[in-house]
């Protein structure tokens, strides 16, 4: 039998058999009887004594397209959206979600780089002698000049390094950006290098369900909710948290390195190609954000491994600070800046020169160069 399917003496175009729709899609048999059971993909019919299925050829199209998706490792849930979609909102919704496969895969690959690094060394001390730095850090916030209320939030302790940028809580007390940060602060001590990660996750869980909880206790507060970037040292490794449109730069050699990667609605579309830089940069929708603690999210942070260099200089930033100043200016005030807080006070005062539309927060951390 055909692709297109045989037809009777009345030329009425007989339907498949499982197996012979299963050799004509590239899809199991058992495949087909989950996508039956999921709604995916029923047959036209099922015999209701034998329970045999059999399908219409007309539904070749849809099989070939669920066997593709599954080739990319879409889930099921996510393959019935794009299979109930038109051609071109379809095209749209791949495009999506491979620019996140791709996203992902970036982030195990700095992952699995950092390991090999760290693994293959050859001055790792098996004995289990730690190296400790002395870092050198400053932070400051301020509320610009045009904001009424100051609604971010930083921490800069002697492993913990964090920015939060809140909103939807003017005229509240205290924003949610505080919440966040507060749920993070028991971290700032020893943590060996091997939880790095894992304590870090695991505070990142404690920060959600405090940002909730903030939530829930006003209802005034039912449109609040904060970034959240953060940086937790053990030696010269640290876990860098991610949730937002808050940053986090590396300047490591004279080069500036955005080390996060935006949760806007712009950065996707930029993701996508269909904005380029410098438009995103003026979009009317570049503050709206994808990923962030609120009453609704459930979106899982990023969370990342990375390893220090000898005179690597760090900074975390509201948008406040990097969406008012180009991206050349911080590096100029990074490179020429000879201590964190001279760095945090020229960003601080630049922003404000630039109109300081916003609330402006950053974190600048030093990493001693070797002696």
């Amino acid at each position: 039998m055909t692709g297109q399917g045989a037809r009777d003496e009345e030329g009425v175009v007989a339907r498949l058999s499982i197996g012979e729709f299963a050799q004509a899609s590239g899809l199991t048999a058992k495949a087909l009887r989950l996508y039956d059971e999921l709604g995916l993909l029923p047959p036209v019919h099922v015999d209701p004594r034998s329970g045999y299925r059999s399908y219409d050829p007309a539904q070749l199209e849809r099989a070939q397209l669920v066997a593709w998706l599954r080739g990319l490792g879409m889930p099921l849930a996510r393959i019935r959206v794009v299979c109930d979609l038109p051609p071109l909102a379809a095209a749209t919704e791949v495009t999506s979600y491979w620019r996140q496969v791709e996203a992902d895969t970036a982030a195990r690959k700095e992952l699995a780089t950092f390991l090999i690094t760290h693994l293959s060394r050859k001055d790792i001390e098996m004995a289990g002698t730690h190296m400790e730095l002395d870092l050198r850090y400053a932070a400051r916030t301020d509320r610009g000049l045009v904001r009424s209320a100051n609604e971010d939030a930083v921490y800069a302790g002697s492993r913990l390094f964090a920015v939060a940028d809140g909103f939807g809580a003017q005229g509240v007390e205290l924003p949610a950006s505080v919440a966040a940060i507060e749920a993070l602060k028991p971290l700032d001590a020893d943590v060996p290098a091997r939880n790095l990660l894992k304590s870090l996750g695991t505070a990142a869980n404690g920060a959600r369900t405090a940002v909730h909880d903030f939530i829930a206790s006003d209802p005034a507060r039912g449109g609040a909710g904060t970034t959240l970037t953060a940086m937790l040292w053990s030696g010269n490794q640290f876990a860098l948290l991610h949730v937002g449109d808050s940053r986090a730069y590396l300047l490591r050699g004279g080069e500036l390195t955005q080390i996060t990667h935006d949760h806007t609605l712009v950065q996707s579309l930029v993701d996508e190609g269909k904005l380029t830089l410098e438009e995103a940069a003026s979009h009317p929708e570049r503050a709206t954000l994808q990923r962030a603690l609120d009453s609704g999210d459930t979106t899982e942070p990023d969370l990342h491994l990375r390893e220090a260099h000898p005179g690597d200089r760090y900074l975390l930033s509201s948008d406040g600070l990097h969406a008012v100043l180009p991206e050349q200016s911080l590096r100029h005030v990074l490179e020429t800046a000879a201590t964190p807080q001279e760095a945090v006070d020229r960003l601080s005062a630049l922003a404000h020169d630039h109109g300081a539309p916003d609330n402006i927060s950053c974190v600048v951390a030093d990493v001693p160069a070797r002696s």
